[in-house]
């Protein structure tokens, strides 16, 4: 690999090329030339039902017709609210086909969530499950919902599964009521008709938008692309080695990027087979691992902690593993020694090595090389993926050693967040280099051969399990109930979730301070949060304390708070 001053670590690619070729196509164009290479090639495996490419795309076909009977057209969007399911994946194909634009969220959102979304978005037709369709029907945006299209989770099972699965989940689902809003997803989609036309997209249209902090700590649209979504898609195939016949578990959430974009659309741009997961649990990735034997598995700190401490994997056979990453948080030193110490255990040799990404570029844009490791680093930028060290609050590069804000520019890059060009305009600038990089709100630092270093966020933002949680956002909801006259919201060290939620709070009345009143501020807020934003625990003070310029003083309370861990001897 020739040198580049600019760029040090293309010395540690090894076999992984410097530059790669996208192709000028929209993300269902990419996906029907993996099924022209490879038709005969298994695309997903769901609890043992499997499909091949070339079912693949004709099941997105299918769909992308019955979306289109629904009256969805280009240009619109849909609200895809699902777990990792095949009618999930195959939705995000379908909409990108007729150059309709899939929202992605959690299904497990709120109704004012849901509602925050729609109205973001615009949307309105829906993809859930039946077991949320009561969620759903509680919302009431601004533009009516035309349709709710609703999956089982027995629609891709094997007739024994499907059984097995109503038997012990199926049947506790309250049956939905006649809503003239109401469509069945396996029905529309098996009764579709003919194949429509493609949309006329280009490769540079708006494919996805996925839900993030931005640069408030509020959660934002983020508008990504179809050469957004292929060229990190291949970045990372091309960055773990995948290639025709590997297979990837899909843990995380296709809302979530990381789950989307490596554990799915790195799998289909690669023709590998993508394991999903609707449902993470520690017990079904492990029998994944020793039943399905992936060879790439990619996921947060927690779920290699908890397949570390799971003793069905004490003598099952890991030789598979290949590729192991860790992201979405930093990654504890004990974690990554006690997973290396099982599978070294169990026949394998990964190394468990750590990332780095955010949704503004998709996801991960930067990694260790499978055959390098740097203490504390969270590797080096992938393939047409540039990252540098700037002065904050400027677009001054540091030179390494300097801590900064990390900047990454390159293809993976969003295209903005959704109808807010003032927060566009603080996240992506223009550098002297002529090219528009992405301001992550991150700091940290590089050494002299590109490896790159977190320190921490300069944006007010909480890990939790590897999932973003706005504290904004939260005190925005406790502030809604009458008892709260003050609320502030931090992150506090957990060894199971890395950070738990916690509200720091003044009532209007101090007679009401105990644990009942707590319990109802915890509830209130799980009636309208997603269940990891809600506080784990709630302090109550008499007053908070404030910066120079009135404001609440949240690092105060953050430190305070590990002071006195520190002093109990936690």
């Amino acid at each position: 690999m020739p040198d580049d001053p600019n760029r040090p670590w293309l010395r540690f690619y090894g076999a992984v090329p410097a530059q790669l070729d996208y192709p000028r196509v929209t993300l269902y164009e990419a996906v029907a030339a993996t099924a022209q290479r490879t038709p005969d090639a298994v695309a997903w495996d769901f609890f043992g039902t499997t499909s091949t490419y070339r079912q693949l795309v004709q099941d997105i076909d299918r769909a992308a017709a019955a979306l289109a009977a629904l009256g969805l057209q280009a240009g619109d969007r849909l609200l895809i609210s699902m777990p990792t399911t095949p009618a999930g994946v195959i939705a995000v194909y379908a909409a990108n086909r007729i150059g309709v634009v899939a929202a992605l969220i959690h299904p497990l959102s709120a109704a004012p969530e849901i509602e925050h979304y729609l109205n973001a978005t615009g949307a309105r037709v829906v993809l859930t499950l039946d077991a949320f369709y009561g969620v759903m029907n509680q919302v009431r945006p601004r533009l009516p919902l035309q349709h709710i299209v609703l999956a089982r989770i027995g629609d891709s099972l094997a007739p024994l599964k499907r059984f097995g699965f109503w038997l012990t989940k199926g049947r506790k689902i309250p049956p939905v009521p006649a809503d003239a809003r109401v469509r069945w997803w396996a029905e529309i989609t098996r009764a579709a008709p003919a194949p429509v036309r493609a949309a006329a997209r280009g490769t540079d249209d708006a494919a996805a938008i996925l839900f993030s902090g931005g640069t408030t700590g509020l959660p934002k649209g983020i508008v990504l692309s179809n050469r957004n979504l292929i060229a990190e898609g291949m970045q990372a195939a091309a960055w773990a080695g995948m290639r025709g016949g590997d297979a990837i578990l899909a843990i995380l959430p296709i809302f979530h990027g990381f789950g989307l974009g490596v554990c799915v659309n790195a799998a289909f741009m690669a023709g590998g087979k993508s394991i999903l997961v609707p449902q993470f649990s520690p017990e079904i990735v492990a029998k994944l691992l020793r039943t399905v034997r992936p060879n790439l598995v990619v996921g947060v700190p927690t779920l290699f902690d908890a397949l570390a401490k799971d003793p069905s994997l004490a003598k099952a056979d890991l030789s598979c593993l290949r590729a192991c990453f860790s992201g979405a948080d930093t990654l504890p030193r004990p974690v990554k020694e006690r997973f290396e110490a099982l599978v070294a255990a169990r026949g394998g040799r990964v190394r468990l090595l750590e990332g780095y990404g955010l949704t503004e570029a998709v996801t991960a844009i930067m990694a260790m090389p499978l055959t390098e490791y740097r203490e504390g680093s969270i590797g080096i930028p992938f393939p047409d993926m540039d990252a540098a060290i700037c002065r904050p609050g400027t677009t001054e590069h540091l030179p390494p050693g300097e801590e900064g804000e990390i900047c990454v520019s390159g293809p993976a890059v969003m295209q903005g967040y959704l109808d807010d060009p003032e927060a566009t305009a603080q996240a992506l600038k223009l550098h002297a280099d002529g090219r528009v990089w992405l301001h992550t709100g991150d700091l940290g630092r590089v050494d002299a051969d590109g490896f790159f270093y977190f320190t921490l966020r300069a944006k007010r933002m909480i890990k939790s399990s590897g999932f973003n949680v706005y504290p904004t956002q939260v005190e925005g909801v406790l502030y809604q109930h009458p008892l709260v006259a003050e609320a502030c919201v931090i992150g506090v060290p957990d060894e199971a979730q890395v950070e738990r939620v916690k509200a720091v709070v003044v009532l209007k009345d101090p007679a009401q301070e105990g644990t009942a009143t707590a319990q109802a501020l915890i509830d209130f807020c799980r009636e309208r949060l997603i269940k990891w934003s809600c506080p784990r625990e709630v302090e109550f003070r008499r007053e908070l304390p404030r910066t120079r310029v009135g404001k609440i003083d949240f690092k105060a309370l953050t430190a305070e708070h590990a002071a006195r861990a520190q002093e109990g001897g936690a």
